[in-house]
C-alpha cells in the first residue's frame, strides 16, 4: 500500500522496516493506524525511534491493535498494571526473556498477536535482538518437505520453560499447553509461515518421538538461517513491535553485567490454523 502519513524503510528483503514519521504518545488515528498495521503484516517487525511513551500511551498504542494478553507465568509486572511485562537485566540476573528463538508464549491455546517492546535502558554495546521471517522459512522448504509437514499439528508447553524459571512458589500451578499447526496460514496475509520454534515446542503429534526429534531439530536449524533475519541495534526510546504469527525473535545476552530495561506490551492473538 502507499504510505501517506509515514515513512517505511526496509531493513532486509524478507523482515524489518523502520517507521518514522509518527509520535506514539498520540493516539492513532484511522490512517495512520491502517498503515502501521498495513507495515506491521508487511514486514513481520516494524521499528520506531526516539518515543516517549508513558505506560498508559503504551498500553493505549497496544490496543489499538487488540485486547492486551497478561502474561500466564512471568512475575515481573508493572505495578498497577499486569499487561505491561517488565524486561530487566543487571549484574544479578542468571537468565534473561527470550534468549532462545522462540514466539511468545506458543503454548497459550491462542497465541499472541504481537508484541511490541519499549526500550528505556541499554547497555553500552550489545543488547540487540534479531527477528526471523517464518514467511521466508517456510518458503525455502522443498516442495516435498513442505507437503510432508502441512497436515501435522505439533505440541507448544510452557511446563519445562516456565515451571521453577522465576524463582517463586509456583506449586500446584498449571501452566499451558496447546496443539497447534506446524504450518500456520496467517490470518491477514494468508501466507503461510512455519511455526515450530526451539523454546515451547515439544514434539509432533503425527510422527514417533525419534522421527519429532529429528524433524524438529533440522527445522530449528532451519529458523537460524541469517538469510531470513534482521537485526535491531537498539537506542534508548526505541519500539519494536513484531507479529507472533510470522515470526521468532532472540534477544542476545552478550552484555553481562550491564543493565537493560523496558517495558513490554502483548497483544491477544487467535487459534492458529492451516489453510490447504
Amino acid at each position: 500500500m502507499a504510505y501517506a502519513s509515514i515513512t517505511v524503510d526496509r531493513l532486509t528483503p524478507h523482515i524489518g522496516a523502520e517507521i518514522h514519521g509518527l509520535d506514539l504518545a498520540q493516539p492513532l488515528d484511522e490512517p495512520a493506524f491502517e498503515q502501521v498495521h498495513a507495515a506491521l503484516v508487511a514486514h513481520g517487525v516494524i521499528f520506531f525511534r526516539d518515543q516517549r511513551l508513558t505506560p498508559e500511551q503504551q498500553m493505549a498504542f497496544g490496543r489499538r491493535f487488540g485486547e492486551l494478553h497478561v502474561h500466564p507465568a512471568y512475575p515481573t509486572l508493572l505495578e498497577g498494571h499486569p499487561e505491561i511485562l517488565v524486561v530487566h537485566a543487571d549484574e544479578k540476573s542468571r537468565r534473561i526473556a527470550g534468549e532462545d528463538w522462540h514466539s511468545d508464549v506458543s503454548c497459550d491455546p491462542e497465541p499472541p498477536m504481537g508484541s511490541i517492546l519499549y526500550m528505556h535502558e541499554l547497555p553500552p554495546v550489545g543488547g540487540d535482538t534479531l527477528f526471523a521471517s517464518m514467511y521466508a522459512a517456510y518458503d525455502a522448504l522443498s516442495d516435498a518437505l513442505k507437503r510432508f509437514l502441512e497436515p501435522l499439528t505439533a505440541i507448544h508447553d510452557g511446563e519445562h520453560i516456565y515451571r521453577g524459571r522465576y524463582e517463586i512458589d509456583d506449586a500446584g500451578k498449571v501452566f499451558p499447553r496447546a496443539e497447534h499447526p506446524v504450518i500456520r496460514t496467517h490470518p491477514v496475509s494468508g501466507r503461510r509461515a512455519l511455526f515450530v520454534n526451539r523454546a515451547f515446542t515439544t514434539r509432533i503429534v503425527q510422527l514417533a518421538r525419534l522421527e519429532s526429534d529429528a524433524v524438529l531439530a533440522h527445522l530449528y536449524r532451519h529458523v537460524e538461517t541469517p538469510e531470513f533475519q534482521c537485526r535491531f541495534r537498539w537506542r534508548v526510546n526505541s519500539i519494536a513491535f513484531w507479529d507472533n504469527r510470522c515470526v521468532q525473535h532472540h534477544a542476545m545476552w552478550d552484555y553481562y553485567p550491564a543493565r537493560r530495561h523496558g517495558h513490554r506490551v502483548t497483544i491477544k492473538g487467535d487459534k492458529p490454523f492451516y489453510r490447504p
